[in-house]
């Protein structure tokens, strides 16, 4: 007599590369297949029709397909989280660049300040010398013509 799962789908489901794919342990699929190879058998009670089996075997098949989906959800949701953390240390790489060219800036326009401070002291000092002595020019002269 053949089982339920056997009769509803071809061998090849059962090959090795889907539980690798579908990462059970070796408990879990045996008790997947105890649960989907009970034999069918309408005269006990316990043993359910096949109706009953399908209900089984869909219970147990939306179970993988859950479980299978959730590894995948969680499988791109770990993608993301990477992808983020590694936008997130771009950002403060190119950030902290960025502030180091900034404060480098700073220096050199802090440094060309005072050079313009000193060039200005020394301008309004020749100035007020240059006054000064225009003064005393204007002054000399003023006594030339009085006399």
């Amino acid at each position: 007599m053949s089982s339920f799962y056997e009769e509803e789908f071809p061998v090849q489901l059962m090959s090795h590369s889907v539980h690798e794919t579908l990462m059970f342990t070796q408990d879990e699929i045996e008790e997947l297949f105890s649960l989907i190879n009970q034999p069918v058998n309408s005269s006990s009670p316990e043993s359910g029709s096949q109706g009953s089996n399908r209900a089984v075997y869909s219970t147990c098949e939306r179970k993988i397909r859950r479980m299978q989906s959730n590894r995948e959800s969680a499988r791109r949701s770990r993608w993301r989280k990477k992808r983020h953390v590694e936008n997130l240390n771009n950002d403060l790489n190119r950030l902290k660049m960025e502030n180091q060219e900034l404060k480098n800036q700073l220096g050199l326009t802090m440094q060309y300040n005072l050079i313009l401070s000193a060039e200005n002291e020394r301008l309004k000092s020749e100035s007020m010398s240059l006054l000064a002595r225009l003064s005393d020019l204007y002054r000399t002269l003023e006594i030339i013509i009085s006399q």
